[in-house]
C-alpha cells in the first residue's frame, strides 16, 4: 500500500512541495532575514483590486511629495512566479524606497502563483492591475470622483505611468510591454510610457554560459529549472513563449511598438547573459532599450537590499530614466 502513497515529485526548499497525485503543500511559515522598514517618510494601504481571486495590491505614497502630482510606478514582485507577496518584507521596502527614492506612487500588486495557478495566470492578473489603475483614472475624472479611491485623488499624473518588475516580475513586465505595444490606445486614459526589468526571468532549453556559471546565494540553475517546471503550462519547455521572448514559437516583436525599456541586471547572474541577449536583440530591431550592468552583484541586489550603495545608484538611473520619457 506504501507503494502506492502519493510521493513529493517537486520540492522548493522545503517551503512549496508538488505531489504525485497533483496536491501541494505550501508552507507560509517562511523566516525572513529582514522586517518591515518603518519610514514615515511613505504611506502605504492595501487595496483589493481583484474580486475574483482575491488579489490584493499595495499603494505607496510620499508623505512630502515634491511635486502636486506624481508619476506612478506599476511593481510586480519576483519569486520564480512560484512565491512572493507585495506584503513580503522585502518586497515591501523596496516599493518604500522606490516611492521615497523616486518621488512616485507606486502600486504593487499580487498575483496567482504556481503551480496552483500556472502561467499565463500571473500575466492575466497584471494586466488586471493595470486595468484597475485604468479605472482609478476614469473614476476620479469624473464629477464626484464616483468609484475612484480617494487615496490617490490628486496625486497621480496618470499621464505618467511606468511598469516595472523584479526577477519573475521583469518577466511580467516585458509581457506587459509586448499587450500593449500591439494595442497602444487600450489603456487610454494611463498612458505608459515605458518599462523597467530588473534581472528578468527569462528562460530557454540552451543553457547559456552565466547559467552554466557558479551558483549565486539564493539561486542555483536547478532552483530556475524548477521554478520553470512548476510554473510553465503542462507538457510545455522552457522555450515557450512565456519563458523565451525569442524563442522558435515566439512571436516576432519587429512590428511591435515598444514603449522605452530599461534593464538592470546583476554582473554575477546567472541570468545575466539573458537580459544581455535580450537588450542586444531588441537593439537589433531598432526598439529603445537601456542596459545597466552591476559588477559582481547577484540576483536580488536591488529588492534585497533598496538601502545599499548600489540601490542608491540605480535609483539614480531610474530617476533619469523617467524623467527622460515623462515627456
Amino acid at each position: 500500500m506504501g507503494s502506492l502513497d502519493p510521493h513529493i515529485v517537486e520540492d522548493c526548499m522545503g517551503y512549496l512541495k508538488l505531489y504525485s497525485d497533483g496536491s501541494i503543500f505550501r508552507s507560509n511559515d517562511i523566516k525572513f532575514k529582514v522586517s518591515a522598514i518603518e519610514d514615515e517618510s511613505v504611506l502605504f494601504k492595501d487595496c483589493l483590486f481583484d474580486k475574483r481571486f482575491n488579489l490584493y495590491l499595495r499603494l505607496y505614497k510620499p508623505t512630502k511629495p515634491r511635486a502636486k502630482k506624481l508619476p506612478v510606478v506599476m511593481f510586480f514582485h519576483g519569486g520564480g512566479f512560484c512565491f512572493g507577496s507585495c506584503s513580503w518584507p522585502h518586497f515591501h521596502n523596496c516599493c518604500v524606497r522606490l516611492a521615497s527614492g523616486l518621488d512616485v506612487v507606486v502600486v504593487a500588486p499580487d498575483y496567482r502563483l504556481a503551480p496552483e495557478h500556472r502561467l499565463p495566470a500571473a500575466v492575466e492578473d497584471a494586466m488586471e492591475a493595470v486595468r484597475w489603475l485604468q479605472r482609478q483614472c476614469l473614476s476620479l475624472s469624473k464629477e464626484g470622483h464616483d468609484g475612484g479611491d480617494a487615496w490617490l485623488d490628486g496625486a497621480v499624473d496618470f499621464d505618467r505611468a511606468f511598469i516595472a518588475g523584479d526577477s519573475s516580475g521583469g518577466n511580467i513586465a516585458h509581457h506587459l510591454a509586448v499587450r500593449l505595444g500591439t494595442r497602444p490606445r487600450e489603456m487610454d486614459p494611463v498612458r505608459v510610457r515605458g518599462f523597467i526589468l530588473v534581472a528578468p526571468f527569462f528562460g530557454g532549453e540552451a543553457r547559456t554560459k552565466s547559467e552554466e556559471g557558479p551558483q549565486e546565494e539564493m539561486l542555483s540553475l536547478d532552483l530556475l529549472d524548477r521554478f520553470w517546471r512548476l510554473s510553465m503550462p503542462i507538457g510545455e519547455s522552457r522555450d515557450h513563449p512565456l519563458a523565451n521572448p525569442f524563442g522558435p514559437n515566439s512571436p516576432s516583436l519587429g512590428e511591435v511598438k515598444l514603449d522605452p525599456i530599461l534593464v538592470m541586471v546583476g554582473g554575477s547572474e546567472l541570468l545575466k547573459d539573458r537580459a544581455q541577449d535580450y537588450e542586444r536583440r531588441l537593439k537589433e530591431l531598432k526598439k529603445n532599450i537601456q542596459y545597466f550592468e552591476f559588477e559582481g552583484r547577484e540576483h536580488g541586489f536591488f529588492t534585497h537590499h533598496p538601502y545599499s550603495e548600489v540601490a542608491e545608484h540605480a535609483l539614480q538611473i531610474l530617476k533619469e530614466f523617467i524623467l527622460k520619457n515623462s515627456t
